[in-house]
């Protein structure tokens, strides 16, 4: 299944896509997609409905494809040769960085450039939504915790990441920094997680163009790993690293500013556009 919230901010819609591509109203089955909806128990309700029976909306604007996020945590340097481009080692044990949830918006709104900002950069990744809470679990098991998967745009402030003392996190969760979606897509229709081309464009000129093949540690890992340090929650979302070819890694470095054009995607799982604006 692919689900989406569609509608403005703070009114969006739980919605289903069905086989035409048409967007289905699914606020008379559950309050929102997130929480009990995206338990095993919630997925199998609403796989239950046929689409074709719920009334057709029309989208004014796609939102964040998952309602109640608590914790957006993120995986650094998870692929070999996103690390070999910036020049760092791949890390014995998984980078882990939060980003902040007030980051998160809708996968083709407007994304802010901070204000002092001189490196904002781009960074396409495979987020992975937790179904249900997960604590201690072992890796043969992690996958039954997992809802399903969609689009998550690392968007990144590099001079606040690694210049400015500290850790990456100020770097990571300005406002608008983590557009999620159109879809959650549900894991049944995700044969092989690490084996996803991915790619993003800049003003129409592709900058990367990677498979989640090359990811150093996968999913189900990295659902097990975190799980022994926190429990994850109904909602959480784990981005899980980038491809090669960010701007912070180009010779010399290149970085967005206002107007740029910022299109991505994941197969499978649908395509992100965003316009950079400067934040006043």
């Amino acid at each position: 299944m692919k689900l989406m919230r569609v509608g403005q901010p703070g009114q969006e819609k739980p919605a289903i896509l069905d086989a035409d591509g048409k967007v289905r109203d699914l606020s008379q089955h559950v309050a929102d997609i997130g929480g009990a909806a995206i338990s095993p128990e919630g997925l199998a309700k609403i796989a239950a409905i046929d689409p074709k029976s719920l009334p057709e909306l029309q989208v004014d604007r796609i939102g964040a494809c998952v309602a109640g996020t608590g914790k957006f945590i993120c995986i650094g340097l998870n692929f070999s040769d996103h690390a070999a481009e910036t020049g760092a080692t791949v890390p014995p044990e998984p980078v882990i960085f939060m980003k902040a949830t007030s980051a998160i918006v809708g996968p083709n709104d407007d994304v802010l450039i901070p204000r002092g900002s001189e490196k904002t950069d781009w960074e396409v990744e495979l987020g992975v939504v937790i179904g249900k809470t997960a604590k201690y679990v072992s890796e043969a098991n992690a996958m039954d915790y997992v809802a399903g998967y969609c689009v998550s745009h690392d968007v990144s402030e590099r001079a606040f990441q690694t210049e400015r003392s500290g850790q990456w996190t100020k770097g990571k969760s300005c406002d608008t920094f983590g557009p999620i979606g159109p879809w959650l897509v549900t894991k049944d229709e995700v044969a092989d997680p690490q084996n996803l081309g991915m790619w993003l464009k800049v003003n129409g000129e592709t900058m990367q163009n990677g498979s989640s093949k090359t990811m150093v540690y996968g999913v189900a890992f990295v659902v097990s790993y975190l799980s022994q340090f926190m429990s994850l929650q109904p909602g959480d979302v784990i981005s899980t690293g980038t491809p090669p070819g960010v701007g912070m890694g180009m010779k010399p470095p290149r970085y967005l500013k206002a107007g740029d054009v910022v299109e991505l995607g994941i197969e499978g799982l649908g395509d992100q556009r965003q316009t950079f604006v400067a934040d006043r």
